[in-house]
């Protein structure tokens, strides 16, 4: 018989170095809600070490307010900007260490893995993922800035993400699920969810296959 979930805490994060989103939800994940939000700015001025440990402190300082259970931490991908790129790989680490000193782990999702679970599309622009998150949250109005919206969608996406693991462990569906993220990491294309419909049976997958039969060749090989 799958565990049962209960309420669980996920502080949610999206690095950035000028703006560093957090957002806090609490689950169940069929009826999550905001418990807080915040978007951390640093002056560009500042020494590079004076900015990186405002951050910190500040991620530290949302951890001992609000005691989520876990972090998430949207990953940090490859960028032909490969300025941009470090200073946020600098911004993700800073809050790996901060969640380490306070004996929480870490989760990372790829944008398109938090896309494909909030918006149902690993295609989906900023402004549907703001949309959703408001509606899945019960919120009048979408989060500003985007990095804001972007770190509760990454919160609503551990929520989601652990309820399903949780729901298979120890079921034959757990390898499938495990081996579906990992090939989710190395896709080009969709996320988990979109590998994970191609794996599972319909008893365990919740999203329907969207892979096209292949039409059967001739007996007597090409025509």
């Amino acid at each position: 018989m799958a565990a049962e979930v209960g309420p669980t805490t996920v502080l949610g994060i999206d690095p950035g170095l000028t703006r560093c989103g957090i957002g806090i939800v609490r689950g169940p994940d069929r009826r999550p809600r905001v418990v807080h939000h915040d978007c951390i700015r640093t002056d560009r001025d500042l020494p590079l070490e004076q900015r990186l440990f405002a951050i910190q402190q500040a991620i530290e300082d949302a951890i001992e307010a609000h005691r989520p259970d876990a972090v998430a931490v949207e990953r940090v991908l490859f960028s032909s900007n490969v300025r941009s790129a470090m200073a946020t790989g600098q911004a993700a680490g800073v809050a790996f260490v901060a969640a380490a000193r306070a004996g929480l782990a870490v989760t990372s999702y790829s944008p398109n893995e938090v896309k494909q679970t909030v918006a149902g599309t690993g295609n989906a622009d900023k402004d549907a993922v703001g949309r959703l998150v408001a509606a899945q949250l019960g919120l009048a109005e979408v989060p500003r800035p985007a990095d804001v919206a972007d770190a509760l969608a990454v919160a609503l996406t551990h929520l989601a993400r652990s309820r399903l693991a949780t729901r298979v462990l120890g079921t034959a569906a757990a390898s499938e699920l495990a081996d579906a993220h990992r090939a989710a990491d190395s896709a080009a294309r969709g996320g988990w969810e979109a590998v994970l419909g191609d794996r599972l049976p319909p008893a365990i997958s919740s999203t329907p296959s969207r892979r096209r039969a292949r039409p059967a060749k001739p007996a007597g090989g090409r025509p």
